[in-house]
């Protein structure tokens, strides 16, 4: 076979990136329609997609590798959960990105959901009357399928850039479905160098297609750990949220499996499924956004989506960071280089279902240390006191009182900015975070010590 066919589609992409302008973070959007017929347990179907595709200006700039997203469908609209989180990275590395609408919500609507029906079809009859999706069982192969387009006619795609590496992302719905993937696609397609599973539950997603919220209310869902035989590396990264399940899902410590010269787990203390920079700093972190835009909009707020919560969502910065740092790591992992470093777990107790072990000041132990956990201001944490999916997925937060603060550091700003500092450099040096992101760290630590009026 040939493979798909690749149109070129005019105008700007329906695929929100940020409240940014692309061009001015020195990158183009560009879309396509895919098409061709795909093969799932059922069969073969004709399908066709869309994907977006962003490339640097500055082709100088391309650093040999791309990053393909499966696109999130929870909110029933394509959206690019994993480029919200680490576009930074990504912009910073000279990385290329692609979206891919694989699965059929986003593409054609229905099925269950968490959200309104914000399909292409829906947004835009016009530009998307074309498309159509066989469901999910075909999703595999279409997203196989895409890569092998960019590994195979990069021109079609990239332009004049040659793709050295080409590694795969999903968060959250997309990453069980990408978890499936890596068992049950991967040693048969090998399109990917690896991958990055990023706030995945227990289960993964059937590979037949049949809808993951069927058993959404009770947690069901068989835990589903990786492949004990691993093709390329898979980094996973597990926020508290995902780890315990609260509610949602059955937790990912039901599919924890020892690490191997493949995979690698990062369990962060401190962070939920979903926070802050998820729905308020990540749009307008540009990396040009001034330093009191950023501390703004990290401010603890208990609104969620117009709602208001006996408690304020989780605004940890660590998930963001953590999480471009795990990107990194898996690039470099993918084309040969170093592995990416190993984690100890969240420390759970004894019950069942077990509970996170907690710390004097109600943050949780073990996991991927960083100052945001080791040197506080705040108790943050994937649990979320509240009655729906959505504001669990938030997790909840909150400031120390004055009288901690005093207890913890009295030396006042100047006590606790020492320790912070001490205490990133032991996460940079141990790999969780960038040392690219260490200056815009201190200086949100310093605007955000409890004592500045914006951040009471």
């Amino acid at each position: 076979m040939s493979g798909p066919t690749v149109s070129h589609v005019g105008g700007t992409p329906n695929l929100l990136l940020g409240q940014f302008d692309i061009a001015s973070i020195g990158y183009t959007a560009t879309e396509f329609f895919v098409s061709g017929t795909a093969t799932g347990v059922t069969g073969t179907a004709p399908y066709a997609t869309r994907i977006v595709v962003l490339t640097p200006e500055d082709t100088a700039r391309f650093d040999g590798t791309v990053v393909v997203e499966w696109l999130n469908v929870s909110g029933g609209i394509d959206a690019p959960a994993l480029w919200f989180m680490a576009h930074r990275e990504i912009v910073r590395a000279g990385h290329a990105y692609v979206a891919v609408s694989a699965q059929s919500v986003g593409v054609v609507g229905g099925g269950a959901s968490l959200g309104m029906d914000m399909s292409l079809k829906k947004l835009d009859p016009q530009r998307y009357s074309t498309l159509s999706h066989p469901g999910d069982g075909f999703a595999y192969d279409i997203y196989s399928q895409v890569g092998r387009v960019i590994r195979d006619r990069p021109d079609e795609l990239l332009g004049t850039l040659r793709p050295e590496a080409v590694v795969a992302v999903g968060e959250s719905q997309s990453a069980m479905f990408m978890t499936t993937y890596v068992n049950a696609v991967d040693p048969v397609a090998k399109v990917y160098d690896g991958f990055l599973v990023h706030s995945r539950f227990g289960p993964a997603a059937p590979l037949d297609g049949s809808s993951i919220f069927d058993e959404l209310a009770t947690e069901g869902g068989e835990p589903a750990p990786f492949a004990a035989e691993l093709r390329v590396p898979v980094v996973t990264v597990i926020t508290e949220t995902d780890l315990v399940g609260g509610g949602i899902r059955a937790g990912y410590y039901l599919a924890r499996q020892p690490e191997t010269d493949l995979l690698r787990a990062w369990e962060i203390p401190g962070t939920a499924h979903a926070d802050n920079y998820t729905v308020n700093v990540g749009f307008i972190d540009s990396g040009l956004a001034p330093l009191a835009d950023l501390v703004a909009a990290y401010e603890p707020t208990s609104t969620l989506m117009g709602r208001e919560l006996p408690h304020c969502i989780n605004f940890g910065p660590q998930h963001h960071y953590v999480l471009q740092a795990a990107l990194a790591h898996l690039v470099r992992w993918a084309r040969g280089g170093e592995a990416a470093p190993s984690a100890q777990r969240l420390e759970l107790t004894d019950a069942e279902p077990p509970a996170l072990v907690l710390d004097e000041n109600g943050i949780a132990t073990g996991g991927v240390r960083t100052p945001w956990v080791d040197v506080p201001v705040a108790r943050t944490s994937g649990v979320g006191d509240a009655e729906d999916v959505m504001t669990l997925l938030f997790g909840s937060g909150e400031v120390f009182d004055a009288q901690t603060l005093d207890r913890l550091y009295p030396g006042g700003a100047s006590d606790y900015l020492t320790r912070f500092t001490a205490s990133l450099d032991l996460a940079i040096g141990s790999g969780f975070v960038l040392a690219a992101d260490r200056q815009e760290i201190l200086d949100l630590a310093a605007a955000t010590w409890p004592g500045q009026p914006q951040f009471n």
